[in-house]
């Protein structure tokens, strides 16, 4: 089982930029697909972006195409999501998780990390 820690959180102004990392334990993460979610209190967990296991196909919520980018470096096992143009409804837990394909769907991915605070002040 692939274990994940993500990293990069913190405090932000809104148009600012902060970039999250995932690292992930195991010597099979480059079969991993691999997504990013986002709580933000007292709302339901949602999709951020999605990347397939060579990092040529990727998927964005409405929300954050155009401003976030998601990318993967398979030889340090880890998987990066730029966020730019930041906006204070952006601020959230923000978790990667990853599994067996490139979904939208939180419940198809198996494992999951702990999450990183990021928080956009206006």
């Amino acid at each position: 089982q692939v274990q994940l820690v993500e990293s990069g959180g913190g405090l932000a102004q809104a148009g600012g930029s902060l970039r999250l990392s995932c690292a992930a334990s195991g010597r099979t993460f480059s079969l991993y697909a691999v997504g990013w979610f986002r709580q933000a209190p007292g709302k339901e967990r949602e999709f951020v972006a999605a990347i397939g296991w060579s990092g040529r196909s990727t998927y964005y919520a409405d929300s954050v195409k155009g401003r976030f980018t998601i990318s993967r470096d398979n030889a340090k096992n880890t998987v990066y999501l730029q966020m730019n143009s930041l906006k204070p409804e952006d601020t959230a837990v923000y978790y990667c998780a990853a599994g067996s394909q490139t979904t939208t769907q939180g419940s198809q991915y198996a494992a999951w990390g702990q999450g990183t605070q990021v928080t956009v002040s206006s």
